[in-house]
């Protein structure tokens, strides 16, 4: 794929980029390697100062960062600005609790024969991040804050079409006054991942993307025996059961598969809805789904706007052909509009069994599979057989079934009575083949962090003669 803007509202493309040659990729790699040596070493406070600085820098740029998205990757101007307005709240999140994340924890010394023992949290160096276009300033940003406030660098490589929201956000934290080097974007194809991964510079990777993308980067990782974490792919359950508050559930499941024109991990994409309520929920479902403006994106009035690639359609075409050819029944949409633009109409799709696509497979466009089930058991069984597990969702008003779903479903999240979505205040990650490893909180701020444990003796004058006769040591 070419790197370059092309707006998917029109098909038209705006600005194209070279990629970097090999002597650049290299000076850029050498630049964060240096930065890493002076800026692991920099102040808490100073790492604070320079997050609200970015945080008050984007805040301002709001508006012009919001239509950049858009143009790039088709999202709605309303999406986009609020999702500038989560990566301020990140920003300041790291800023405000970073400082505790990186305190020392004290454990027991007297329990292992020491005055003192301590676990410290270090940086670990230059970190790749490999990074999706779908929330192209999100997801970035998810990775960029917890990693700058520990202390680590970072190198972007974004994906190829949306080069200039991932140019701009080097240029913001270079604006903020974080030192220079310590976040680049790496304007490279997906063929040169590797070379930067084994770099013995580089020390470890985070990916957000496909699965079959991060079997590939976890490989390489993997023979150089550097840590990764992994986003990837997800086809969330959405339960619904007798109990639940319809209306609610069928608003929050068209919002929630609609979201970012169909194209989130963390959307809800198998809808499993008890018999008992399935007529109803069905039809108040699809007439929200056939309600919704689709046009162009930054029109306000608009809901659904392009899907980002013109390949990402027809993938999406190809999923509910091969579901109609098998069987499948088209509730509302099915089909591209007639209009420019790599458009796709929302769709509700029923009667899904095994032999189609989309039952094992994640679709990322605005298409949604409902099911009907008999019961919780049933709905968990088979939203379990599907190799994916990143987020879950559960409407229902019964303690019993909430607590069997949180204990059953086998999900990194799971929601109940709301649309599954990311805080910096909650770990963010799933299982499976959804990939590994946490975002968001602490958890993720270390997990590019090395837990060093620390353990302090007596002085020598105080020693009773080294360790005792009964001590086991490894």
């Amino acid at each position: 794929m070419a790197i370059a803007t092309i707006n998917p509202t029109t098909g038209e493309t705006l600005k194209t980029y070279e990629p970097l040659s090999d002597q650049a990729l290299e000076e850029k790699i050498g630049r964060a390697a240096a930065a890493f040596a002076g800026y692991r070493l920099t102040a808490v406070e100073d790492r604070v100062r320079w997050l609200r600085s970015a945080a008050d820098a984007l805040e301002g740029d709001t508006d012009s960062v919001a239509e950049l998205m858009t143009t790039e990757m088709g999202k709605t101007l309303a999406s986009a600005k609020a999702e500038v307005g989560k990566c301020v709240t990140a920003l300041r999140y790291y800023a405000e609790h970073g400082p505790a994340f990186l305190e020392p924890e004290r454990k027991d010394a007297a329990a292992v024969g020491a005055v003192d023992a301590y676990v410290t949290y270090q940086p670990l160096g230059v970190v790749l991040a490999v990074m999706p276009w779908n929330f192209p300033l999100w997801q970035a940003m998810r990775f960029a804050a917890p990693a700058l406030m520990a202390g680590n660098v970072g190198l972007l490589k974004h994906a190829s079409n949306v080069p200039q929201t991932a140019l701009y956000l080097e240029e913001l934290f270079r604006k903020a006054g974080f030192p220079d080097d310590v976040f680049q974007t790496l304007l490279i194809g997906s063929g040169t991942i590797e070379r930067v991964l084994r770099d013995d510079r580089v020390v470890a990777a985070t990916l957000t993307g496909s699965a079959p993308a991060g079997q590939s980067v976890a490989s390489i990782a993997g023979d150089a025996l550097k840590p990764t974490v992994l986003e990837l792919g997800g086809s969330d359950p959405f339960i619904v059961m007798p109990s639940a508050d319809l209306a609610a559930a069928a608003g929050v499941a068209v919002t929630s598969r609609n979201q970012n024109n169909g194209q989130s991990c963390i959307a809800a994409k198998r809808f499993f809805v008890h018999a008992d309520v399935a007529e109803e929920f069905t039809r108040l479902f699809a007439e929200k789904i056939g309600a919704l403006p689709v046009g162009d994106p930054m029109d306000p009035d608009t809901q659904v706007g392009p899907l980002a690639t013109e390949s990402g359609r027809e993938d999406v075409e190809e999923y509910v052909r091969d579901a109609v050819d098998k069987g499948a029944t088209v509730v509302v949409g099915g089909k591209r509009p007639d209009r420019a633009g790599w458009f796709y109409e929302p769709t509700l799709l029923t009667g899904i069994t095994p032999e189609m696509k989309l039952y094992a497979e994640e679709v990322f466009g605005p298409v949604a599979a409902l099911f009907t089930v008999d019961g919780l058991d049933e709905a968990i069984e088979i939203a379990n057989s599907h190799p994916y597990g990143l987020g879950s969702n559960l409407w229902s008003e019964d303690a019993d079934e909430r607590a069997r779903f949180v204990r059953d479903i086998q999900s990194g999240m799971a929601f109940i009575n709301g649309m599954t979505t990311s805080y910096p205040e909650l770990p963010f990650g799933g299982i499976k083949q959804s990939g590994y490893g946490r975002e968001l909180t602490e958890l993720g701020m270390r997990e590019f962090m090395n837990a060093k444990t620390v353990w302090v003796g007596a002085p020598s004058s105080e020693q009773k003669g080294g360790s005792s006769a009964g001590s086991a040591n490894e």
